[in-house]
């Protein structure tokens, strides 16, 4: 957040001088007041790019195996633009390198979920997806543990609708 802070002041100061420089070059035909505008301009500028870059930046930084399955958007009053476009503030990522499978429950995949918010750390959790119900349970809390023979005890199962993202992505990489 640090660093977006310095690069709008960066931009800002940068279309200022461009403001500055139009002023000389018109002896100063240009009016004083449009080298603030234009810096605050730039700032903004600079504030609505990185918000709508967002997302597409976090996934290109991500590595091969991991995908997207879920975006929130989102819409505020004191970013009026974002009722045209809503902008993407959180998502949750499929890690499919961690899948892991037992061979005696092969309907079973445990994954991890990533977790991203704007401005925040992501974290991750461990999931088993029940391909074969339509479920998912989250590894998390106490009293969940995996048998030797691969069954789940103690977990909260959370039905899913066949068009889940998550679930298309981890049951379909069987």
């Amino acid at each position: 957040m640090l660093f977006e802070l310095i690069a709008a002041v960066v931009a800002g100061v940068a279309i200022a001088g461009v403001a500055m420089g139009l002023r000389w070059v018109s002896r100063d035909r240009l009016p004083r007041w449009v080298v603030p505008a234009a810096a605050g301009l730039g700032m903004l500028s600079y504030a609505i790019w990185s918000e709508y870059s967002w997302l597409s930046r976090a996934r290109s930084a991500m590595p091969t195996g991991v995908e997207v399955a879920w975006t929130n958007e989102d819409r505020a009053p004191w970013r009026p633009w974002t009722y045209y476009a809503p902008v993407v503030n959180r998502f949750t990522a499929v890690d499919l390198r961690t899948a892991q499978r037992h061979p005696n429950q092969p309907g079973q995949v445990m994954v991890d979920l990533l977790l991203a918010a704007r401005w925040q750390p992501s974290a991750r959790v461990k999931t088993v997806f029940d391909c074969n119900n339509g479920r998912r349970a989250n590894l998390i809390g106490e009293g969940i543990s995996v048998a030797e023979d691969g069954a789940i005890t103690g977990a909260q199962w959370v039905d899913l609708d066949s068009a889940d993202a998550a679930l298309q992505i981890v049951c379909g990489a069987e």
